[in-house]
């Protein structure tokens, strides 16, 4: 098992609550809205490079030290991103959507990047506009909000300023085009970045912004509850214009939310605002204004009030009944007497039209709909007979299609047939009598009520077979959630190694480094050691060899094997029987020996022994120089 699976199965709630407590004044930002998963295995790293291992333990740390609170909030804060991240994404949006903006030249284009991090998407972005409206760059104003929790992230985006590996994500051509050397890097051109708008923003607080064309949350959502997430939906189709256009992550969806956007481009996760109100309880805050404007305008007001009573009157005494549904067949309003034709079920409540028609009606109303639908014309059934109570009645049914805001609605009129019709009917019909064609009128009639009674069992069969398949639709969404929800963890998972393995690749640059230095400091010791025309050796504090001069190797008989061993077990061609001993002595009072000493041959040498000190000036051993008397 893992440090992070490890960890995961020890902290409690208590502790999780107390370690988000401590967070929140820091940063200012609640992470309680964040996956639980997530902020364990940011804690797990944090622990693990403390070499904490009890949760406990690290929550006192971090009570009693503010810097590792910052350390823990930068970390939960996982800033994964570059240029042009997920190219066919891009290609995408300039292939399909970029085109298709609402270009006025009285109205600027406006986008927004939330959660921009150090800002790489709200330039790419940036450029993709640029683009997109090359030819009419003079007349077509452009602003990009970046917005982001972090305030180093923001300011870091502000300068646009950006390391030479953005080369592999930025081809040639736009790096030679939006970007000038600077710093041993590339910085953004001026042009470029007067596009663009970086401020701090908590998505889960603050207000949005307002009337824009498109909106880009990438890769945020994942790292939030589903509550957070709806609520970050309602905000952005809040934000966006009528037409306004959302793109999110590969892995993310709008989940249950499809009431407030449609797919324009499911591959690559791009949404178009559908129209239409939102929950009073989403934006009673965003509403409010609204109302307030409303009631300033009291003669306004007053004169709808007058209007609308006029119409309704007109509606009740001369307009035939009439519901209007939407392009689902649910009812969005009700018109005059309809309970003639259309009444509650019985089960779980219901406005579907075809689910209130009354007995004998359903039948004749689903193809009438169905038939407008796909003709988008009216369309009219005459003659249908409807059950109210233990009679029949007969009905004309009138379907007209009305399309606003390329969203299609339906008007159901139900009219009864015109007198004149039906007298004239009557009046053919002759007085029915056994083995008279009228007898045998009659019995065709029963057998059709019989038909058409079999057929509404048929259709309510059809109906319970249709409520299975949708309680196994239901079934087949809700795994669908669980699966999605656990791809956004996954991916959440993969957002932070490889934020991780940036964070190590960094780490193996300085080591490179560090390599490369001391293999430089080697060379230059080994050159300095050979073009040094003296005997030296180095021991360490246990008298065992470390380094010598070639020259040493004649002079204390020495072998290139013989680093390692104690000087006790060297014998030096020089007469010094006590050598070992002074050497020891230089090491315990860091003082310096001189003394003059014979070779072999009978010559005179100096022999100077010097205490070695490290980088903290502590005792490490000693060096031993022999050279002709009186040359050191």
């Amino acid at each position: 098992m893992t440090h992070a699976a490890r960890l995961a199965s020890s902290v409690t709630e208590d502790q999780l609550e107390r370690v988000l407590r401590l967070l929140l004044p820091a940063s200012g930002v609640r992470f309680q809205d964040y996956k639980t998963p997530t902020i364990v295995r940011r804690l797990s790293r944090r622990m693990a490079l403390l070499r904490i291992t009890d949760t406990e333990a690290y929550i006192t740390h971090l009570e009693r030290t503010p810097d590792e609170v910052g350390n823990l909030h930068d970390d939960l804060l996982i800033r994964v991103t570059r240029f042009f991240r997920e190219p066919d994404a891009f290609a995408a949006l300039a292939r399909a959507v970029l085109p298709h903006l609402e270009i006025r030249p009285d109205i600027p284009v406006r986008a927004w990047v939330a959660g921009c991090a150090t800002g790489e998407e709200v330039y790419s972005l940036a450029i993709l506009l640029r683009e997109a409206l090359e030819d009419r760059r003079a007349e077509v104003r452009v602003q990009i909000f970046g917005t982001d929790v972090s305030d180093s992230a923001v300011e870091y985006a502000r300068r646009g300023v950006y390391p030479a590996s953005i080369a592999a994500d930025v081809s040639l051509e736009r790096l030679r085009r939006f970007f000038t050397k600077a710093d041993g890097g590339y910085r953004v051109t001026r042009s470029l970045r007067d596009m663009c708008i970086f401020v701090r923003q908590d998505l889960t607080r603050d207000p949005p912004f307002s009337r824009l064309d498109l909106i880009c949350c990438r890769n945020v959502l994942i790292f939030v509850d589903s509550p957070l997430q709806r609520k970050l939906l309602s905000v952005f189709h809040y934000a966006l214009k009528r037409q306004g256009l959302l793109m999110l992550g590969h892995v993310e969806s709008i989940g249950q939310n499809s009431e407030l956007f449609s797919f324009m481009d499911k591959k690559h996760r791009i949404f178009r605002k559908k129209p239409g109100a939102l929950p009073r309880a989403a934006y009673r805050d965003v509403t409010s204004p609204l109302r307030a404007a409303r009631a300033t305008s009291a003669g306004q007001a007053h004169a709808r009030v007058i209007l609308n009573e006029a119409n309704r009157i007109v509606l009740e005494r001369y307009a035939p009944p009439s519901v209007l549904v939407d392009q689902d067949f649910h009812v969005v309003q009700f018109n005059g007497e309809t309970g003639l034709y259309l009444g509650p079920s019985p089960g779980e409540p219901s406005f579907n039209v075809l689910k209130l028609a009354r007995e004998g009606l359903l039948h004749g109303l689903r193809t009438a709909l169905q038939t407008a639908r796909s003709t988008r014309k009216a369309t009219r059934r005459r003659r249908l007979r409807v059950r109210g109570g233990n009679d029949w009645h007969e009905v004309d049914l009138e379907i007209i299609p009305i399309v606003r805001q390329n969203q299609p609605f339906y008007l159901v009129l139900f009219e009864k047939p015109r007198p004149a019709v039906r007298k004239k009917t009557e009046a053919k019909q002759p007085v029915r009598g056994a083995g008279t064609p009228t007898g045998r009128l009659a019995r065709l009639e029963e057998e059709l009520a019989s038909t058409r009674e079999y057929l509404q069992s048929t259709i309510q069969e059809i109906e319970a077979a249709n409520e299975e398949l949708q309680a196994a639709n239901e079934e087949i969404l809700s795994t669908n959630e669980e699966l999605q929800r656990t791809n956004e963890e996954l991916d959440s998972v993969k957002e932070e190694l490889q934020s991780t393995n940036e964070e190590l690749n960094t780490v193996n640059d300085e080591l490179v480094a560090r390599n490369e230095e001391l293999a430089r400091v080697n060379a230059d010791l080994m050159t300095l050691a050979v073009s040094v025309q003296t005997a030296i050796v180095i021991v360490s504090r246990d008298l065992r060899i470390r380094r010598f001069t070639p020259m040493a190797e004649t002079a204390f008989n020495l072998i290139p094997s013989d680093i390692g061993r104690t000087f006790s077990q060297i014998s030096p061609n020089i007469v010094s029987p006590d050598l070992p001993s002074m050497i020891a002595t230089v090491i315990d009072t860091a003082s310096t020996i001189e003394r003059t000493v014979q070779d072999s041959e009978g010559k005179s040498r100096l022999l100077r022994i010097r205490p070695c000190k490290g980088a903290d000036s502590a005792i490490e051993g000693a060096v031993i120089a022999l050279c002709e008397d009186g040359r050191l």
